[in-house]
């Protein structure tokens, strides 16, 4: 109890040093564009659901910024581990989709920003399904396909390369020996092979989550982007309002901190995939 007491302690020390140093700095620069006070930044977050200058209310915009990650993060899963642990498995996969990937996983997702206007345009998921009106079209028309695009990229490369490294890193001698015992090669795959796999995956799982929600900010600075944080942080700089700026800047660590800290927490207890396999870290 005392332990778990003390290690709050500690992980409190950060953040209270940075608002003492914070409140201090507001207080003695006393310029509102430079530095606003603490109070008026934390006062968004108790008005979470109140209109800010037009821009929307905080809680509205930060749940439209998370599915838009978790919809580009979703796809990166989807197509991600499967290439991966193709590549991981199959040497010749390997050797025909790597030079590929080394091609294109050092340009950043921002670089592809003019490139993916020229292919999407402000086109949305709404414009996929076909929709033109009603309730459905005014929900998914702030989903737009070049925005999921930036963020798909953002986790995509993590996904793909945590699973090529799990799935080569199980010992050749264990994979032999259970052929040797006449095990299958399904068996040997969805029994030794992802098990074994899995906590480098949920790792590379982890670190592609973080760079989707890195991404964001990027992605809703595109054209026809009416709602999200990025949205919101770069209209309010526009409107020289820093404190909004600095409630969306915010917003975007808290959350990505817990978003990281769910799939920290699925390690530790040792949940891979729902399979039950316990690894040690």
């Amino acid at each position: 109890m005392k332990k778990n007491i003390l290690n709050a302690v500690k992980t409190m020390i950060g953040p209270v040093v940075i608002l003492i140093l914070w409140g201090y700095g507001a207080k003695h620069i006393d310029n509102q564009l430079i530095l606003p006070k603490l109070s008026s930044v934390l006062g968004h977050f108790l008005t979470p659901t109140e209109n800010m200058i037009g821009l929307g209310s905080l809680i509205v915009n930060i749940i439209i910024s998370l599915i838009r990650v978790m919809i580009g993060y979703i796809i990166a899963l989807l197509i991600g581990l499967p290439i991966g642990i193709l590549m991981g498995y199959k040497k010749t996969a390997d050797q025909i989709i790597n030079p590929i990937l080394s091609l294109f996983r050092p340009i950043p997702p921002v670089a592809w920003v003019p490139l993916v206007l020229a292919w999407f345009g402000v086109g949305s998921i709404a414009t996929v399904l076909g929709l033109k009106q009603g309730m459905w079209y005014i929900y998914l028309h702030n989903f737009k396909i070049s925005m999921t695009f930036i963020i798909f990229l953002g986790a995509f490369y993590p996904i793909v390369t945590s699973a090529i490294h799990g799935i080569t890193q199980v010992p050749k001698t264990l994979i032999e020996s259970a052929r040797v015992l006449g095990a299958s090669e399904a068996d040997i795959f969805f029994k030794i092979l992802l098990p074994g796999a899995a906590p480098t995956i949920l790792n590379g799982m982890r670190t592609g989550l973080g760079s989707a929600w890195t991404s964001l900010v990027s992605a809703e600075m595109l054209p026809g982007s009416i709602s999200g944080l990025g949205y919101l942080i770069t209209h309010a700089y526009e409107l020289a309002k820093i404190d909004i700026v600095m409630a969306g800047m915010i917003s975007i660590g808290m959350i990505g901190s817990l978003l990281d800290y769910s799939i920290r927490f699925i390690e530790r207890n040792k949940f891979v995939w729902g399979s039950g396999t316990e690894t040690d870290q």
